[in-house]
């Protein structure tokens, strides 16, 4: 029985993204693992993905499809899918890639220090510049180094340095052990956005250790992205701010009484609610309607919205003036 299953979410539009994830997973060094493949209604049959792939390899991998329900959801089916006797869970996107020794070093790191939730840092293009690598915290924060090749820490604040900065995080980099992958689940509704931050939130709260490496575990992708392929002008931009703000709004409960955190998660949250007036008073601007219904479900959870929707306007008017 294999000692670690890979869950890949299936959702692209075109050939080849897939194929070229299962190609890094097949090439690394580690290869004590499984492959489960949630088909999420993909646009792009799964079925001529797997077909130029070698025998040996599709028979290592389940497929198991369903209706389209985000990757949050397709997530919890594989999770729901893992065998018992598997002792970790690596996740990947299907328009990501692994590093060879991506499997290895988390096997290795995590049974040396006893951890059951584990990061790699990850590598892309321009467009996610905003990431940064694991050894980069080693600059402003309190990090305690356990091994130097390849570089492992642990963050003694992980916590308030996560509410901080997300951006040396990433699904396709993270490996998790049993008591996570057993109890913990995606919030499968956060669809547009957050779904992975509550996750990893989720996680790293339950976990009895967490370690963090700096090499490469990834490198990011170009296919389908959800949340990074919806600017401000889009229509479903209000919904993915909604949705963020409700990530927020319940990681301010997990962190009830923790005052540092909770003072990050709020800033968040006032920050979700002014970028999200602002695409709706851009839609005023051109003349067309604001999104009257998702902004009443928005007021109704969050009352807040009132007095940031008289906040800006006060300021756009006091600029006028």
């Amino acid at each position: 029985m294999a000692k670690l299953t890979v869950i890949i979410p299936y959702y692209q539009k075109e050939p080849g993204i897939l194929r070229r994830a299962l190609t890094s997973v097949f090439a690394q060094t580690f290869s004590d693992f499984d492959v489960i493949v949630v088909d999420d209604q993909s646009p792009y049959p799964i079925g001529e993905e797997l077909a130029l792939l070698p025998e040996n390899q599709v028979e290592r991998i389940t497929v198991i499809r369903q209706p389209n329900a985000g990757p949050g959801g397709a997530r919890n089916t594989g999770l729901d899918a893992v065998k018992p006797q598997t002792e970790f869970v690596a996740f990947l996107d299907s328009d990501d890639v692994w590093t060879a020794d991506h499997l290895a070093n988390a096997f290795l790191g995590m049974t040396r220090f006893g951890a059951d939730c584990y990061w790699a840092s990850i590598s892309g293009g321009e467009a996610f510049y905003y990431h940064f690598g694991i050894a980069e915290l080693e600059k402003t924060e309190q990090v305690i180094r356990l091994q130097d090749d390849p570089l492992i820490v642990e963050l003694p604040e992980m916590t308030s340095v996560m509410l901080k900065n997300w951006s040396f995080l990433h699904l396709s980099c993270m490996v998790i052990g049993r008591p996570l992958f057993r109890s913990i689940r995606f919030e499968a509704e956060l669809r547009l956005a957050a779904e992975d931050v509550l996750f990893f939130c989720d996680c790293v709260l339950a976990a009895n250790r967490v370690i963090l490496c700096d090499a490469p575990g990834a490198e990011r992708g170009e296919g389908v992205n959800i949340f990074h392929g919806i600017d401000s002008d889009s229509p479903q931009f209000l919904k993915q701010q909604f949705n963020t703000w409700m990530a927020l709004d319940t990681l301010e409960g997990r962190f009830y009484g923790r005052g540092q955190e909770v003072a990050s998660i709020r800033s968040y949250k006032q920050t979700a609610r002014r970028q999200a007036l602002w695409s709706q008073a851009r839609l005023v601007k051109r003349r067309k309607l604001p999104q009257v219904e998702l902004l009443a479900r928005w007021l109704w959870r969050d009352p807040r919205l009132l007095g940031s929707a008289v906040g800006l306007a006060a300021g756009k008017f006091s600029r006028q003036a």
